[in-house]
């Protein structure tokens, strides 16, 4: 088996720190007598619940959905592939120690990854086995919390997604909602108030030792360049368990803002608040603000945040405008340049890659690309970047071919006469500036292109619209 082996008890005599709060029992009935058909009854549910999590049919299903997810390894090294032989060898006693409260969980690996404002975003990465542990928590959490979840709430949840948030927004636009408080809170995911959260959880939950246990991944800690540290607030992201704890603290904030009857959208920790003048979003953004951090105990980042007009605000990647009265959707700028420079990667003229290689990474990440943004009216656009994608496609074709033998050979069997073709292919042109001549533009064509299998943004997203 691969890597070392999960830490399963706590040691005997452990130190009263690793205690949390709520670590008595709770409840009385095993999962025995509690059936799927129980799962939203919460006369039945809330007490025995860690049964449930535990049941063999849940467990065998988060462990499931972690084989499906695959994922980088944990402190303790081990792989997913080894996942199967632990758990065959350790799935009673991995249950036993979590009944008894004897259980606790290894920190998290720290990594980074870059956001776009070339800053990094932090990762918390559990060992597979507490991603399984987490995964099963969570599959029986989900039905509980989810009728008390707001309607305006978009992001990780079940038949839900981002494209319904941006109509609801196209909606409200519509309905003559055109200022907006974009809501920016700063580094949501290492900033949650443990005690809070238990707070909000304990509401739901009533026994006892499923909130232990949640408690204890919050305070499991985290492992940077081989150290551990404490985590004492926070949720870090990368577990199953993080997307779940997330809308469970910021539903508070969802049942605020529908106290106070505001029109906005959530997903996740993007938030956008509709209103009708700008006077009224300055007000929005002022009292919600002092709420977020005074009640929820979170940070909104000023620098970030705003109250604007809606073509100035950009939400999941989309900004707003209005025609005709109408609620529209385009590209936010910074994703157009989001998308140049990924497609400038997959066309590095030195990253030694084969044709058929280049044609499959950039047709998976055009097809991507366009799904996501097609709700945008984006045509026009779409069709100035095909004519720069197009160049550096023909950048990248001319510098394969090296040799002025080979060039002079390609360019005679594109149709290009004897004389032209020797002249052209002793260029002393850079490659860039030869991508834009007449002669490329002719020989390399669209058609040619396409019929070569590259993929254009305009020609696919024509076909998406046509389909939707």
């Amino acid at each position: 088996m691969k890597g070392r082996r999960q830490k399963i008890f706590e040691e005997k005599n452990s130190p009263q720190k690793y205690r949390t709060e709520s670590e008595g029992y709770v409840g009385g009935q095993t999962f025995m007598r509690i059936t799927e058909n129980n799962l939203t009854d919460d006369n039945k549910m809330v007490y025995g619940l860690l049964e449930f999590i535990l049941a063999p049919n849940n467990l065998n299903a988060a462990y499931k959905q972690v084989k499906r997810n695959k994922g980088a390894v944990g402190v303790d090294k081990m792989e997913v592939e080894s996942l199967t032989d632990y758990l065959v060898s350790n799935k009673d006693e991995l249950t036993r120690s979590i009944l008894r409260g004897k259980y606790h969980p290894n920190p998290v690996l720290r990594v980074e990854i870059p956001k776009d404002n070339g800053q990094k975003r932090p990762l918390g990465i559990p060992t597979v086995v507490d991603r399984v542990v987490q995964q099963a928590i969570a599959q029986v959490l989900i039905p509980l919390f989810e009728p008390q979840f707001s309607n305006h709430s978009y992001g990780f949840r079940p038949r839900r997604n981002a494209h319904q948030a941006l109509n609801a927004c196209k909606e409200y636009i519509t309905s003559g909602y055109s200022y907006a408080v974009d809501l920016d809170l700063e580094k949501f995911f290492d900033k949650v108030n443990h005690s809070k959260l238990i707070e909000v959880l304990s509401r739901t939950i009533k026994d006892g030792r499923v909130v232990s246990l949640i408690h204890k991944y919050l305070n499991a800690g985290v492992q940077i360049g081989g150290k551990s540290e404490p985590s004492k607030m926070g949720v870090p992201q990368g577990g199953p368990l993080s997307p779940l704890l997330s809308n469970i603290m910021l539903n508070e904030l969802d049942k605020e803002l529908e106290r106070r009857g505001h029109k906005f959208v959530r997903y996740a920790d993007d938030m956008v608040i509709l209103c009708k003048s700008k006077r009224s979003a300055e007000r929005v953004m002022s009292s919600i603000t002092r709420f977020i951090e005074s009640k929820l105990f979170l940070k909104v980042n000023r620098n970030k945040s705003q109250s604007a007009h809606v073509s100035k605000v950009k939400f999941l990647g989309y900004s707003f405008y209005k025609y005709k009265g109408e609620g529209r959707l385009r590209i936010h700028p910074k994703s157009v340049a989001k998308m140049k420079a990924r497609i400038k990667e997959l066309t590095s003229r030195s990253n030694g890659w084969g044709n058929d290689r280049r044609k499959n990474a950039l047709r998976q990440y055009i097809i991507g690309w366009v799904h996501y943004f097609k709700l945008a009216d984006m045509k026009s656009l779409l069709l100035q970047i095909d004519e720069w994608y197009r160049r550096r496609l023909r950048m990248v074709i001319w510098k394969q071919w090296k040799r002025i033998r080979t060039k002079f050979k390609n360019l005679v069997k594109l149709g290009v006469n004897k004389s032209k073709a020797r002249e052209w292919a002793s260029t002393r042109k850079g490659y860039w500036r030869i991508a834009s001549s007449a002669i490329l533009n002719r020989t390399l064509s669209t058609k040619r292109l396409r019929q070569a299998g590259y993929l254009f943004l305009s020609d696919y997203y024509q076909n998406v619209r046509i389909k939707t």
